[in-house]
């Protein structure tokens, strides 16, 4: 039975540039955020789910363009361990979307909020225990450290928000993934203007914002943006 990578030395894993390392780090930061996640509320709940949202969506775009079609090459049953994360991932867009749809007095907030935890936790078990593992049967420690370069650059350039009808797989997410991410990261930096900045301009930020969004609306409808190799639709 392989190893979870969370019980081994970074050595093992092939050294501090191995996508497996730079995974199981994006790991530990979000077990830390989940963990300050926990009874929050109002708006310092918001600005941890935010914090959740960048990394987990740039995190999850990553390992599905880079990382699932090597899995998918190199493993045998590659496909249908990889299908079941991305169910994962795919469940995690709907709830995120949702959760920003819902007041904080709405009685299903809580229950999303209970659920996006479980999954979030599950997706991370399933990783470190079953592909990680197996992932590294298949591939030395040089390509591995080859994959880590891959992964960082495309987490670099995703998508920080969801985008539930999106491919999770090629061509939808990768044609689709650059302008989202442009889009994604301009809202950010729009958002993060109307929190900190002068009370006067945050209005004009909100509109900003909210047509930044429409547009990348209009991204996610895109018939070659929903369209994976596999032939399965996107939303559950």
């Amino acid at each position: 039975m392989p190893r979870s990578i969370a019980d081994q030395t970074v050595e093992e894993l092939g050294g501090p540039t191995s996508v497996l390392v730079r995974q199981r780090n994006d790991h530990v930061e979000l077990d830390r955020l989940l963990h300050e996640l926990d009874g929050s509320t109002g708006t310092a709940q918001e600005r941890v789910l935010r914090k959740i949202d960048r990394l987990v969506f740039s995190h999850a775009f990553a390992e599905e363009t880079v990382l699932w079609p090597v899995i998918r090459r190199v493993l045998p049953d590659g496909d249908a361990l990889t299908g079941q994360v991305e169910e994962e991932h795919q469940e995690v867009n709907e709830l995120v979307a949702e959760l920003e749809t819902l007041a904080h007095g709405d009685p299903r907030r809580a229950e999303r909020l209970e659920r996006l935890v479980q999954v979030l936790r599950e997706d991370v078990r399933d990783e470190e225990d079953v592909l990680f593992p197996r992932l590294q049967e298949a591939l030395d420690a040089k390509a591995l450290r080859r994959l880590g370069l891959q992964w960082e650059v495309a987490r670099r350039v995703s998508p920080t928000r969801p985008h539930p009808t999106v491919s999770r797989r090629p061509p939808g997410n990768a044609v689709s993934g650059l302008p989202l991410s442009l889009l994604d990261r301009s809202r950010d930096l729009v958002d993060a203007g109307v929190q900190h900045g002068p009370a006067r301009l945050a209005p004009a930020g909100e509109v900003v914002s909210r047509g930044l969004a429409a547009v990348a609306g209009w991204v996610e409808r895109v018939p070659l943006a929903r369209r994976g190799d596999d032939g399965r639709p996107t939303s559950r």
